[in-house]
C-alpha cells in the first residue's frame, strides 16, 4: 500500500503524508493552504461558490470537470489536478479570458459568488468549443446568485471564446503535459492513510476493493460524496474508515452489450445521461435535472443506488426499464457475483438487499424494444437544481390493437422506496392504451401508495402527481406535439 496522497495543484506538486478521511478540500484550500478565493456559501453543494476544477485521466486522456469543493473529501484527489480561481491568472498578471469575459459583461455584482461561476465556465471552456447559450445555462445551473446577476454572466459565457482563440488558452496547451505528470502519478497500489479522523483507503483495482470491504466491513464506501458530503458537513458524523472507489478504472466503464448498456458502478451521472440519452430523450431531460453540472460530474451511478433514497431521480427510471443490479464480494474462491433485478435491491427505506460485504459493481440496463413506449418524469419546487417530490418512470409493451401486453409504473417519492404500481399494473394490462385505461389506473394507486406529507409535497398532492404523470404519459404518446412540459431550456441545450 502506497501511504502517500498525491495530486497536483496547479502545476505544483502535492504529497500528504497524513489527513482527516473527511477533510473537505474547501477546507484544505482555506485553512491550510490561506487560498481563500473559493468560497464557502451552503456547505452542501448546493450554491456553487466553492466550485473548482478537477482535473484527471478518462481512459490516458485529461478531463476536466467542476466539482464542488464543500463536500469533496481531499483524499479523493489523489492523482488528480486540482485548480481554483487563483490559477486562472498568467505569470505576468493578467487575466485568464473567462475572467476578462466576465469584467468586461460586469458579470460581478457582490463578488461572493463570482469565482464559483468563474470556474464553472472555465471548465465549460476547456471542454467544448464556442458553447450554446442552453449549455452555458445548463453548465451554470449548480451556480446560486443571490444578486441576480445571471444574464452578464451568461453573456460572458458567450464572450470568452470571442477574447482568445482556444489555442491561446494556456490550460488548454498544458493538457498533455499535465496527462503525463498526472499518468506518472497514477499507479496500482491501493491508497492507505491514517489522520487524527481515522483511516482513508483508495484501492485502484475490484479485487482490492472487496479484500479492503472483507478486512474493514464496517467502512463506509463513497463514490462521489454528494450526499456522503452532507454527512459530515451538516450532520458532523465521524467516518472511519472511508473506502473511496474512484480509482477504480473498471468501474467507471459504459459499454453496450447488443441488449443491454452495462454501467460500472462508479459511472458519473455526466457519462450516464450521454449513454441514456440514446435510449430516450426524456431520460436525457430527467438527468439534465439531476442536481448542477457540479453534482453530475461526481456523483455516481452506482452511489445513486447504493444510497437507497426513496426520492433518487435515476432508481425509478431504472426500475421501469427493468434493470439488472451485480453485486459483488470477496468469496474463497475469488470474486463471487449475483445478479438481482433493481426492484428487488430496495427492501424498506434505506435498507437493500446487500449481503455482507457486498458493494454495487454494475447495473445492467435493456434497451426499449419495438412496440414499447417509455415515459420519465420529475416534478419538483424548482426546476433546477432540486430534489423531485414525485418522479414517475412507465414503460408499456402494446400489442395488436394497441392492447397492453406488459406494463411496469414505477415511482420515486410516493413510498420509503423506489417502487412500482403493481396495482395499477395489473389493471392496465389488457387494455388498449387510452383514456379509459389511464382513469382506471389512476383509481388503483391508492392500493399501490400511501405517502407521506413532507416539506415537499403533502399525500394529497404526490397522489395527484402520480395520476397526473400518467396522463401527461398517455397524452405525449397519443395527441402527437402537444406540450406538456415546462420549457427550461431551448432544444438545443438538452443535446449541447
Amino acid at each position: 500500500m502506497r501511504e502517500t496522497l498525491r495530486f497536483l495543484l496547479g502545476d505544483e506538486p502535492i504529497a500528504i503524508e497524513s489527513c482527516d478521511p473527511t477533510l473537505t478540500v474547501l477546507d484544505w484550500l482555506r485553512l491550510e493552504r490561506r487560498m481563500t478565493g473559493t468560497k464557502e456559501g451552503c456547505a452542501e453543494g448546493d450554491c456553487g461558490a466553492c466550485t473548482v476544477v478537477i482535473g484527471r485521466l478518462d481512459r490516458g486522456t485529461l478531463r476536466h470537470e467542476a466539482i464542488n469543493a464543500c463536500i469533496r473529501f481531499l483524499p479523493t484527489l489523489d492523482g488528480c489536478q486540482l485548480l481554483t480561481v487563483e490559477h486562472l491568472k498568467d505569470a505576468d498578471g493578467g487575466l485568464h479570458p473567462v475572467q476578462q469575459a466576465m469584467v468586461d459583461c460586469h458579470g460581478s455584482q457582490c463578488g461572493f459568488c463570482t469565482p464559483g461561476f468563474v470556474m464553472s465556465l472555465l471548465a465549460l471552456r476547456l471542454n467544448e468549443a464556442a458553447p450554446t447559450t442552453g449549455r452555458i445555462e445548463d453548465a451554470l445551473a449548480g451556480n446560486l446568485c443571490r444578486c441576480t446577476g445571471y444574464e452578464p454572466i451568461i453573456a460572458a459565457g458567450r464572450r470568452m471564446d470571442e477574447i482568445a482563440l482556444r489555442e491561446a488558452d494556456r490550460f488548454l496547451k498544458e493538457r498533455a503535459a499535465i496527462a503525463a505528470r498526472l499518468a506518472a502519478l497514477n499507479d496500482a497500489e491501493t491508497l492507505a492513510l491514517q489522520g487524527e479522523g481515522g483511516r482513508f483507503f483508495a484501492p485502484a483495482t475490484v479485487a482490492a476493493l472487496a479484500d479492503l470491504i472483507a478486512a474493514h466491513p464496517q467502512a463506509t464506501l463513497v463514490a462521489g460524496a454528494t450526499d456522503v458530503g452532507l454527512w459530515v458537513t451538516k450532520a458532523m458524523k465521524r467516518l472511519d474508515p472511508v473506502i473511496f472507489l474512484g480509482r477504480i478504472e473498471a468501474l467507471r466503464e459504459i459499454a453496450d452489450e447488443g441488449g443491454d448498456l452495462r454501467f460500472g458502478a462508479m459511472a458519473s451521472q455526466t457519462d450516464v445521461r450521454k449513454a441514456l440519452a440514446t435510449l430516450s430523450p426524456q431520460l436525457d431531460e430527467l438527468m439534465r435535472r439531476f442536481g448542477g453540472e457540479q453534482v453530475r460530474n461526481a456523483g455516481t451511478i452506482g452511489g445513486n443506488i447504493a444510497n437507497g433514497s426513496p426520492i433518487g431521480d435515476l432508481p425509478p427510471a431504472l426500475i421501469a426499464l427493468d434493470a439488472t443490479l451485480v453485486l459483488a464480494r470477496r468469496s474463497e474462491g475469488g470474486i463471487e457475483r449475483r445478479a438481482i433485478p433493481l426492484e428487488r435491491f430496495f427492501l424498506d427505506y434505506r435498507k437493500q438487499d446487500r449481503h455482507r460485504c457486498e458493494f454495487v459493481e454494475a447495473v445492467l440496463v435493456p434497451k426499449p424494444a419495438a412496440g414499447m413506449l417509455f415515459h420519465a418524469s420529475k416534478v419538483s419546487k424548482r426546476f433546477d437544481e432540486d430534489i423531485s417530490a414525485v418522479c414517475g418512470a412507465f414503460r408499456l409493451t402494446l400489442g395488436p390493437g394497441g392492447v397492453i401486453t406488459q406494463a411496469r409504473l414505477a415511482y420515486g417519492g410516493m413510498a420509503g422506496i423506489p417502487k412500482r404500481a403493481a396495482a395499477a399494473e395489473a389493471v392496465l394490462t389488457g387494455w388498449r392504451w387510452g383514456e379509459e385505461a389511464v382513469m382506471a389506473a389512476i383509481s388503483a394507486l391508492p392500493q399501490d401508495f400511501t405517502p407521506l406529507d413532507d416539506m415537499r409535497a403533502s399525500a394529497h398532492y404526490r397522489l395527484k402527481i402520480a395520476g397526473n404523470l400518467l396522463r401527461r404519459f398517455l397524452i405525449e404518446t397519443t395527441q402527437g406535439p402537444t406540450q406538456t412540459r415546462v420549457a427550461g431550456r431551448p432544444a438545443e441545450a438538452a443535446h449541447g
